[in-house]
């Protein structure tokens, strides 16, 4: 689509990977609702058999594990939902659809651990102060049912890069090592008698779990703070387009995330004010391509002339903030405003 304004031409399009091998991975990667569903029903066992075991062995450690995994529960049921809902299709509403789900699912999941976390510390403090006997071949039964489904279900959702089922197979994991963690307090009781070992490794257990969950939020926060995605650098990004002939400079660059791995891109770049809307098209494709090899398969391109009213910095400055400093590491091919060094 293009349009005359003030002396310039404006052209935009978008890079869906049409006959590129990049581009059409990006656009049709759909996350495991279904494995989402099953982990939910079969946590949901989990939970059941933690709850009866811990009435019948009179074990605190296999009760406050079940609320452990309770809090799952209500984590897989937003994960399921929110990957449902990022199957959905773009609308007038939603125009970048709503991959944006998991990514909020992700957030509260994270945060959701770290509350799970901190609950534990205090548990533990007050079943140090306060030490109660257990049985410890009930403890041991209903926590290897835990360990055995957590691990199926965490190897059979391992390796994607979707974070809301990142966040799941964290949950899963988390319940492992607290499964783990009640096996081995329990061999310990069994043998030595010495109850305290229950709470030292729920505790251990619960920041190994909270530290995951921070970086996780870390990451969520980013993508939803619109940030630069870690895997993309602006300097590389910077030299491609300027890179490409007929390119004179580009400003008003942002590069962010839609969602885990789905990197998008809108830029001004300023073209000789001769060429026509068709000769523009070649060179928009080029950069298209370019992008593409840089994990970028969402790409709007302004085209304009040299007489552009626009701050020819990088970035765009904020109103009242001045122009703002490149600051774009192995930009080559250009200078501080993003323009192609001339010789």
């Amino acid at each position: 689509m293009s349009h005359s304004h003030e002396g310039h031409s404006h052209v935009h399009h978008h890079a869906h990977g049409g006959g590129h091998a990049h581009g059409g991975e990006w656009l049709h990667v759909h996350a495991p609702a279904d494995k989402m569903r099953l982990a939910f029903w079969l946590t949901t066992l989990i939970f059941l058999a933690e709850v009866v075991g811990g009435f019948v062995s009179g074990s605190l450690a296999l009760l406050s594990d079940a609320g452990h995994v309770l809090t799952d529960l209500a984590a897989l049921g937003l994960s399921w939902y929110a990957l449902r809902q990022a199957e959905r299709p773009t609308d007038a509403r939603m125009t970048f659809g709503y991959h944006r789900a998991g990514i909020l699912a992700a957030l509260l999941n994270s945060l959701l651990l770290v509350g799970v976390t901190i609950w534990v510390v205090v548990e533990a403090w007050t079943r140090l102060e306060h030490p109660r006997p257990i049985e410890p071949l009930w403890m041991t039964v209903c926590a290897l049912v835990g360990v055995v489904i957590n691990l199926g279900m965490a190897l059979a959702m391992r390796g994607g890069d979707n974070l809301n089922v990142q966040s799941a197979v964290l949950h899963m994991l988390g319940d492992m090592a607290a499964s783990l963690g009640v096996i081995a307090a329990a061999v310990v009781i069994a043998c030595t008698h010495w109850y305290p070992i229950d709470p030292i490794l729920s505790v251990a257990i619960s920041l190994v779990i909270a530290y995951g969950a921070i970086r996780l939020a870390r990451r969520a926060t980013r993508i939803l703070m619109e940030g630069a995605p870690a895997d993309v650098n602006a300097g590389d990004v910077v030299k491609a387009i300027l890179s490409v002939e007929g390119v004179r400079g580009v400003h008003d660059l942002h590069i962010w995330s839609i969602a885990n791995g789905r990197n998008a891109l809108s830029c001004h770049v300023e073209m000789d004010g001769v060429m026509t809307v068709s000769e523009t098209q070649g060179v928009i494709r080029e950069i298209e391509h370019r992008l593409q090899h840089l994990n970028i398969g969402h790409v709007t391109v302004q085209v304009e002339d040299e007489a552009h009213p626009h701050d020819p910095s990088v970035f765009c400055a904020q109103e009242g903030q001045g122009a703002p400093h490149a600051h774009v590491n192995g930009a080559g091919g250009g200078d501080s405003t993003g323009r192609r060094q001339r010789r």
